[in-house]
């Protein structure tokens, strides 16, 4: 098993007085890609900015590429991270190469009087093309769209050769069109650079990208659950995270999330034998995309919990269902 790229370990964070995280603990290696899921105001930003090295804990362990904050440079540790931000603060209209380029120099804006190498801009070029913005190279920041922007800000994350890349929310305010292109750029990075490690923010689980391979949910700045996506999005783990009752569906590889409602007279495609009831379990999807998932259910004890919650017993949330699990 490879060295940590990035772990917490008991993490908490105080601020004013009041308790934001509460033991958070979070191992992340090369080549797994953790989503870190929960409601507004659950901590997920905070927690970013430790993996930025941007922010200490009040207390607990925070180590990023194998260095321990409070005991590292961190102007030099984070030239090592791959930093998305949708709210780039960039005022000037820097074209999409020069905008990638800032990323040689960890700056928002291009510092005076320097001037990248051959190669640099050549590495910029050829990165722009991989995220699908060929042909946009002298477009002019104010000018491109929202997902553009997304795209050449992975761009700029990647020319400095990162370890672990970070991405918040990266498709806060994309229209559908341009969050599949966003989404598709990170498969793809992920088929491309097998031992690249990261770790996005969302709320949504319509932006997890395919390559997701683990998720941490967190609620009120306490872990709910931890691991492999596949056995840890899941309705009972979500419906806890958001309080909420929420169905979580996975299909083609993608999940999809949406309230329970109460449809009195109208038969349920999702109610299946308490027979059949249990836990998500499935194998991801490999990297290279040559393997499927598939999901199958386990034992019946989540079946009882959901079911104290006012959740039906099971649904297609935690996996397809099978020929005879339908109730007739």
């Amino acid at each position: 098993m490879s060295e940590p790229v990035l772990a917490l370990r008991a993490v908490t964070f105080q601020r004013e007085g009041e308790r934001i995280l509460h033991g958070i603990d979070l191992t992340v290696r090369a080549g797994e890609h953790w989503a870190l899921l929960g409601p507004n105001g659950a901590g997920k930003s905070t927690i970013l900015g430790f993996c930025a090295a941007r922010t200490h804990p009040t207390s607990g362990v925070v180590e990023v590429l194998g260095r321990r904050l409070g005991r590292v440079d961190v102007q030099e540790l984070r030239r090592d991270i791959g930093h998305v931000n949708p709210r780039h603060p960039l005022r000037s209209p820097l074209t999409v190469l020069e905008v990638v380029l800032t990323g040689v120099t960890g700056t928002i804006e291009t510092p005076m009087q320097w001037q990248p190498t051959a190669l640099q801009r050549r590495h910029a070029a050829e990165l722009v093309e991989a995220v699908g913005l060929g042909g946009k190279e002298q477009g002019r920041w104010p000018t491109l769209s929202q997902g553009e922007r997304g795209r050449a800000l992975i761009a700029r994350a990647l020319i400095a050769a990162p370890r672990l890349l970070l991405l918040d929310e990266p498709t806060s305010g994309l229209d559908v069109a341009a969050r599949e292109q966003l989404l598709e750029t990170l498969d793809a990075l992920a088929r491309d650079e097998p031992s690249l490690a990261s770790v996005l923010v969302t709320h949504h689980l319509e932006e997890l990208p395919e390559s997701t391979t683990h998720a941490l949910l967190i609620a009120h700045g306490r872990p709910v659950a931890a691991g492999p996506v596949a056995t840890t999005v899941t309705t009972q783990t979500v419906t806890e995270a958001f309080e909420h009752p929420i169905q979580v569906e996975w299909a083609a590889g993608r999940w999809s999330a949406r309230a329970v409602r109460p449809s009195p007279g109208v038969a349920s495609l999702t109610a299946v034998d308490d027979e059949h009831a249990g836990s998500l379990s499935g194998l991801h999807q490999s990297r290279s995309g040559e393997c499927a998932q598939r999901l199958a259910y386990g034992g019946a004890p989540h079946a009882k919990s959901r079911r104290k919650g006012g959740l039906p017993a099971q649904s297609s949330t935690d996996g397809p269902l099978a020929a005879g699990d339908l109730l007739t």
